[in-house]
């Protein structure tokens, strides 16, 4: 099995890409080990010790190193291993369904919302899924877009410039009812 791999622009953070769907519809994302327990490929891949946050993607898998941690080329060769067993094996990537988080919207503003949702699904979405991350809708009350950071996006050095710099002004653009989008 090749598995290809990508920098983002999160240096703790690396992109494989085992060439396969990974996670159908919404992405998967493991913040610690304990959020890990219903995955055996993100419990694997904590397991080595040095990795600080998972992320299943459509067809990618983002992986964070902790802090201090060992260099990527020598943790990018653990990973792959983990990865390689995984898919061979046949193994299921999450041992249940994911819970979709809640949302919270006016049902006042359903028009807004439709046309915020699919700005971020057709056109900022895709792009910072090229970067081995995810941003979800969580939310839109008095003007403010509130999204959730995943993956390479979440503890990235520049995701403040991505969310406020890019997307805010996007949203802001398209829609003139957003006024400020906040992560949560």
């Amino acid at each position: 099995m090749l598995i290809e791999t990508e920098q983002t622009p999160n240096p703790a953070t690396l992109k494989f890409l085992p060439g396969r769907e990974v996670s159908p519809g919404e992405g998967v994302d493991f913040a610690s080990p304990e959020d890990a327990e219903r995955s055996p490929l993100a419990r694997a891949l904590f397991a080595l010790g040095d990795v600080e946050r998972v992320y299943f993607g459509p067809d990618f898998i983002s992986v964070t190193k902790a802090p201090g941690s060992a260099d990527w080329p020598l943790l990018k060769l653990d990973v792959l291993g983990a990865l390689v067993d995984h898919f061979a094996s046949g193994a299921p990537l999450l041992l249940g369904e994911e819970a979709e988080a809640e949302t919270f919207d006016d049902p006042a503003d359903a028009e807004i919302v439709t046309q915020i949702r699919d700005l971020l699904d057709t056109r900022i979405r895709p792009a910072v899924a090229n970067d081995g991350g995810d941003i979800v809708y969580r939310g839109f009350q008095k003007g403010i877009v509130f999204l959730h950071m995943r993956g390479s996006c979440a503890g990235c050095p520049s995701s403040t410039a991505t969310l406020k710099g890019g997307i805010e002004n996007l949203l802001r653009y398209y829609v003139p009812e957003v006024t400020e989008v906040r992560a949560v």
